[in-house]
């Protein structure tokens, strides 16, 4: 049974007109409910996540600034939420949320955030509604555990991993992979492990392609025993951030290729959904849905 994390905090209350999708988050559990490709008995509700996990990749200054509410100014405009408790209790949730899905991923070859792939979050601050790496703060669970050797992060969403590649930049035990719109947000890239900049309007034939062309050769290159996937649908044509020109079809090709990669090395796979921030709420969450439809159909 497809095991998910989420809570109704994922859908935190923000200003009127605020330009994160934020109600997206409330409407994949609904529609995964709705349709039958879930029932109430596939998702799970985590805790907050121990600060212990959270200080193996986040700098103590850092966390406690997020905890009581200090952090400064100009890093809330960069991260882009109001500060508040709510936001932080959400934070820790949806890290614990991840961590959860290591282990049932060891259990069942896959499981699966609703939210998460906050991969612009640094060790030392936020940006790009991300505060904690729920990705690097998991990744250091599993090895501090000792439940892992080696780990891939596979990176799709539109937008560079920045955050993850400097946090594990002097970690070999976790290569990042990182493939992104060249001409888009950060303007200013970090050095992932491997990057692939996409050049602005590709659409399905060149995404697949490369992807098809680089993640068999870098399985057997890296040789992970646990994969991350960031499953961002900010790729998608109608993304008013994106610059991509990938249609819903060939996001949904995109997971079906990387989950069936994992299924042939027999590797277990997390995915968190990552951005999506098209104009109409029906494309981001029939997306990201698919993401899920698709994990359910190829692993159980």
């Amino acid at each position: 049974m497809l095991q998910i994390a989420f809570s109704p905090v994922y859908r935190l209350r923000l200003p009127e007109g605020h330009r994160f999708p934020m109600l997206k988050y409330e409407l994949i559990h609904e529609q995964l409910l709705y349709e039958g490709t879930c029932t109430e008995a596939n998702f799970f509700g985590p805790e907050p996540v121990d600060n212990r996990w959270v200080l193996g990749v986040h700098t103590p200054d850092y966390v406690q600034a997020l905890q009581s509410l200090t952090v400064d100014p100009r890093m809330v405009r960069r991260i882009g939420f109001p500060l508040t408790p709510e936001l932080i209790h959400r934070e820790w949730i949806i890290t614990q949320g991840t961590i959860d899905c290591t282990q049932r991923a060891q259990q069942d070859g896959v499981a699966m955030n609703v939210a998460g792939g906050t991969h612009h979050a640094y060790p030392d601050r936020g940006e790009g509604f991300c505060m904690l790496n729920d990705v690097g703060v998991a990744a250091h669970y599993l090895l501090e555990t000792g439940q892992a050797r080696q780990i891939l992060v596979i990176d799709l969403d539109v937008h560079q991993g920045n955050g993850t590649a400097v946090m594990f930049r002097q970690e070999p035990r976790v290569f990042t992979f990182s493939m992104h719109g060249k001409d888009n947000y950060p303007l200013r890239k970090e050095q992932s492990d491997l990057d692939i900049e996409l050049p602005t309007g590709t659409a399905d034939e060149l995404y697949l392609n490369t992807l098809y062309d680089t993640l068999p050769g870098l399985l057997k290159r890296v040789r992970p025993d646990f994969l991350f996937f960031v499953s961002g649908v900010d790729i998608l044509e109608s993304d008013r951030l994106g610059k991509l020109g990938v249609s819903r079809e060939g996001c949904r090709q995109r997971d079906r290729f990387v989950f069936e990669q994992a299924i042939r090395h027999g590797l277990p796979i997390v995915a968190s959904m990552g951005g999506g921030y098209s104009p109409r709420l029906t494309d981001i969450v029939e997306a990201h849905c698919n993401t899920f439809r698709t994990a359910s159909d190829l692993f159980f």
